[in-house]
């Protein structure tokens, strides 16, 4: 009986901690665009593709797909996959450090850019 029921709580509690994983560190992490606003979470957050981004002398220049929803965070509540181009460049004063070394671009309810998160260089 004691055995079913820790099975029974592993099963409940692995995938929530799988699924909330990227909630974690961009929600619960209290991050903050330079200009003070939330980074919001995992449903408007995305990775850029590795090759968009090139460091030029402005800043990054961000040519190419940011992917969104569940196929990024695994959890169905951030919607399905999808990909957006942007194509823009991000001051590096406006960049805040990567914490899993992925380019991360959260945007605003419009599609305008909120936080971008880069991977430390020489990382």
């Amino acid at each position: 009986m004691l055995r079913t029921r820790v099975c029974a709580l592993l099963v409940l509690t692995l995938p929530s901690s799988v699924a909330f994983a990227h909630d974690i560190w961009i929600n619960r992490g209290n991050y903050r665009s330079p200009a003070g606003e939330w980074c919001c979470g995992a449903e408007d957050c995305g990775v850029v593709s590795p090759g968009a981004v090139h460091a030029g002398a402005g800043g990054y220049s961000v040519r190419g797909d940011v992917t969104y929803g569940v196929g990024v965070t695994g959890n169905a509540a951030d919607g399905p996959t999808h990909s957006e181009k942007v194509n823009e460049t991000v001051p590096y004063n406006q960049s805040l450090p990567s914490p899993d070394g992925a380019y991360w671009r959260c945007k605003r309810p419009d599609g305008s850019p909120r936080c971008f998160f880069a991977p430390p260089p020489g990382s």
